[in-house]
């Protein structure tokens, strides 16, 4: 991937972490730490990697997402506003009772959300069932992602969905683990061990790519290798940094489910700024 485009994801990414802490900050409520390390990933899937637009929303040949982890609605909710499906002034109005945007991705209300999600284990669950609609059905070359968190991974309904998936072989699949390594309770390896997740889909009869999932170059390589996988579906494991792109609150399992003050959002919309201009002016400079 040239020079240029990876600045360009980049870019956009900051614009989604800046949409992040404004709509949590606005909402006095939500998940920024999982919503900033996913913000990378989500990036390069809505502006480089899948087929999808807000003038042809419901075209049957489009690829589909399912935000598996769907308390990071905040970060899909940026990356479809910056996209153009809705205005992203809406994003202030995030979890209001007059809002369209839940606290949990809604395909009854927000436009470009292809199914609902919240309760954890069930939207790669539902991947799987539209990649089968595409594969052994519809018979339709769209492609399915789905995001789901490590904690999540303990979820057993997560491995049900895997062994179904190896099963029908959904090569049309892939699914992107945000390895984190935190959930609400703290470490992931104290509350429940899911690790080595990596080898547990490769058990499953899963592809297996492990990742940064701050990479952009890293995270492009790992999608053309799934496109290129056939037989099977393709888990992408990326190593993430909870709460990335604002320092307060990387690697910190308090900021899973906790809004910012004004004080901590000032801070927080500072530093991610700071980091925009940088990227501008290395852009100029190329």
């Amino acid at each position: 991937m040239i020079e240029s485009e990876v600045l360009r994801l980049k870019k956009i990414a900051a614009r989604i972490r800046k949409d992040i802490i404004v709509s949590v900050s606005c909402a006095k409520c939500g998940h920024p730490g999982g919503s900033l390390s996913i913000a990378d990933l989500i990036t390069a899937l809505y502006f480089r990697e899948m087929n999808v637009s807000p003038e042809k929303k419901d075209d049957p040949g489009r690829d589909r997402f399912v935000l598996s982890k769907g308390h990071c609605a905040p970060a899909l909710y940026g990356a479809l506003a910056v996209k153009g499906f809705f205005p992203e002034e809406d994003l202030k109005t995030l979890r209001r009772v007059d809002s369209y945007l839940e606290g949990h991705p809604s395909a009854r209300t927000v436009p470009g959300v292809d199914i609902s999600t919240g309760s954890l284990g069930q939207g790669i669950s539902n991947a799987v069932g539209i990649a089968i609609a595409g594969k052994l059905v519809d018979k339709a070359a769209y492609r399915v992602y789905t995001i789901l968190g490590d904690g999540e991974c303990e979820e057993g309904e997560v491995w049900e969905a895997a062994m179904c998936a190896a099963h029908y072989k959904l090569d049309n699949l892939c699914a992107i683990v945000d390895v984190n390594g935190l959930q609400i309770d703290g470490a992931t390896e104290e509350v429940m061990n899911p690790n080595p997740i990596g080898d547990k889909f490769k058990a499953f009869g899963w592809s297996v790519i492990e990742i940064s999932g701050h990479d952009f170059e890293e995270i492009d390589r790992a999608f053309a290798e799934a496109r290129k996988t056939a037989g099977c579906p393709t888990a992408i494991i990326a190593k993430t940094v909870k709460g990335k792109g604002v320092s307060f609150m990387e690697n910190k399992a308090s900021w899973h489910g906790v809004a910012p003050n004004t004080e901590q959002t000032e801070q927080a919309l500072k530093e991610i700024e700071e980091a925009a201009a940088e990227l501008e002016a290395a852009g100029k400079e190329a």
